[in-house]
């Protein structure tokens, strides 16, 4: 019996020594290999976080002049077991930042850590609700997205929320390269989560975004936003839009949209969602048109790379073609009577381009169409570019292929027209439209946006016979108005119908570059629904020529 009880107590001590030896080894591991973890989940629990926005990189033109920069403001915060005169605190702070006195005191009196009560405070008032020296009170300081001027790219730039985040343009496009890391400071609470007084705090930096150098030309963007605000009132038009860029490598030297907006006040009283966005469209790459005339330059190059029409090639034009059981019209009524190509490309002469269509036929015209890469997108760097409206190949019959030969019937985007008619008469090699140049860090070390070179889409023959003819649409046909003494200006001039086409609505567009050799710069411009005369030739080409005398001797000085 005593054995047996010696036994019984010698397994009781044993599990009771296994049982330290395991709380031993565990408080060992806490102690020790574990000691950074829960120092830092205490240290959590302890330390409170009030956020230090980092300021967003800034946004400059190619020669460094500013677009985007950031204001110095303020958000101001109460700490309530701080707070000693509740009363007044709410009354000055009301008064200061123009809140509703009720408001504001419910959230003096709320009991948290830190209550925000307003961010986004001019500098001068946020000194102002320091000098009080009220307790509890935190002014810290923050940044605001500021646009110095105003309304300029405005659709291009886009602009920052109210925390600081990109919303719109190249604001929310690299908005993971501009908005930087944001800092903090960490204060110690107690128990309850209230913040100790005279407790050591500490603070880690933000660090600001990268800056932006865009491929945009300040002084370019200045006289088109000018020319298309000019032509605009001119001829109370809806819309008016201007793109220049260099055909060469695609990079975008302006992007005008009008109405454009201040970027400073992006928010209108009374306006519904639908209405801003309305008003923030970028109608150069969100929107579709019928392109008009200006295609034809797609149409003809097609023809003469599969060659099926040469320049020399005769036409006759009796103001009409007959296609089926449709007889389409030409604009000039009484017709153009017998041209060469040439000739009826600078008379925009329709039969001849409903001919043109109808020997290429359904197949070879919709494979020029992938082939000069107009059923994708662009892929500029902005955001939202629709894609080309186009017939279904299968759909396609004689008259549709003739309404597309001379342009009707299909819708694509600005962006898009310049895009192709670039790598048509750039040697033929299809290019990117973008905006973005390079990207600067704090440290000042240089990130380039990258884009590959094209694919061919045109032999170089093709495309210098094009550039060639489209010189002589403004030295001899309907682009004469662009016409600059001293410069070789090609370009095409184009007016195309609005749907439907019973409300006789207009776009009036003319499409230039310079030298005709070897362009450097070209520019599109759409005029929609203007008033009275709406001939692209008459009102459209006047203006490139006007933007063309202002930039052209500025770009070859540069």
């Amino acid at each position: 019996m005593k054995t047996y009880q010696r036994r019984k107590l010698m397994i009781v001590l044993l599990l009771c020594v296994l049982g330290l030896g395991m709380l031993f080894a565990r408080l060992m591991y806490l102690m020790v290999l574990g000691s950074a973890y829960y120092e830092k989940k205490a240290q959590n629990l302890h330390e409170r976080e009030r956020y230090i926005k980092a300021p967003r990189g800034k946004i400059y033109d190619r020669n460094g002049i500013l677009l985007a920069d950031n204001l110095t403001v303020c958000t101001v915060s109460v700490i309530h077991n701080q707070v000693k005169q509740p009363k007044k605190v709410a009354r000055m702070l009301a008064k200061e930042l123009e809140l509703p006195f009720l408001w504001v005191q419910k959230r003096v009196a709320k009991v948290t850590a830190i209550e925000k009560i307003k961010s986004n405070v001019d500098k001068t008032v946020g000194d102002r609700v320091l000098s009080y020296g009220y307790a509890g009170v935190k002014v810290d300081e923050d940044k605001k997205r500021f646009y110095p001027n105003g309304k300029l790219a405005s659709k291009v730039l886009g602009f920052a929320g109210g925390e600081n985040q990109g919303i719109l343009g190249l604001e929310v496009q690299y908005e993971k390269r501009l908005k930087g890391r944001n800092g903090c400071i960490l204060t110690l609470t107690d128990a309850r989560g209230m913040e100790l007084l005279n407790a050591p705090k500490r603070r880690i930096a933000p660090v600001r975004g990268a800056d932006l150098y865009t491929t945009l030309d300040y002084t370019i963007q200045y006289y088109c936003q000018q020319a298309a605000e000019k032509i605009c009132k001119e001829k109370k038009a809806r819309h008016v839009s201007i793109i220049v860029m260099n055909p060469q490598d695609g990079g975008i030297y302006a992007m005008v949209d009008i109405p454009e907006y201040n970027l400073n006040r992006p928010f209108m009283k009374n306006m519904s969602m639908k209405q801003l966005n309305e008003r923030w469209r970028n109608g150069c790459i969100n929107d579709t048109y019928e392109p008009g005339s200006i295609f034809k330059i797609i149409t003809s190059c097609a023809g003469m790379e599969e060659g099926v029409v040469s320049e020399t090639d005769r036409f006759y034009c009796p103001g009409y073609k007959i296609v089926g059981d449709r007889r389409i019209h030409c604009h000039k009524v009484k017709g153009h009577g017998s041209q060469n190509f040439a000739q009826g490309l600078m008379n925009s002469c329709n039969p001849v381009f409903i001919e043109l269509g109808l020997r290429l036929g359904v197949e070879k015209y919709f494979r020029y169409f992938e082939q000069f890469g107009l059923y994708g997108k662009t892929g500029i760097d902005l955001p939202g570019e629709a894609k080309t409206i186009m017939h279904d190949k299968k759909n396609v019959g004689p008259v549709e292929l003739a309404t597309i030969s001379f342009v009707q019937s299909f819708q694509i985007t600005p962006i898009k027209l310049a895009t192709t008619v670039s790598s048509l008469v750039n040697g033929g090699r299809l290019i990117t439209p973008h905006v973005c140049g390079y990207f600067k860090d704090s440290k000042g070390k240089k990130m380039y946006c990258r884009y590959k070179p094209g694919r061919r889409i045109v032999s170089k023959k093709t495309s210098k016979k094009m550039a060639k003819l489209l010189r002589k649409v403004v030295a001899e046909g309907t682009g004469n108005k662009a016409e600059i003494e001293g410069y070789e200006i090609g370009g095409k001039t184009a007016t195309s119908q609005t749907l439907p086409r019973s409300a006789h609505k207009y776009i009036s567009s003319f499409l230039g570059f310079e030298p005709a050799k070897k362009p450097t710069v070209l520019a599109l411009i759409t005029v929609k629904e203007p008033k009275g005369i709406y001939y692209g030739g008459t009102i459209a080409a006047p203006v490139i020529r006007n933007i063309f005398e202002n930039i052209l001797p500025y770009l070859r000085n540069r």
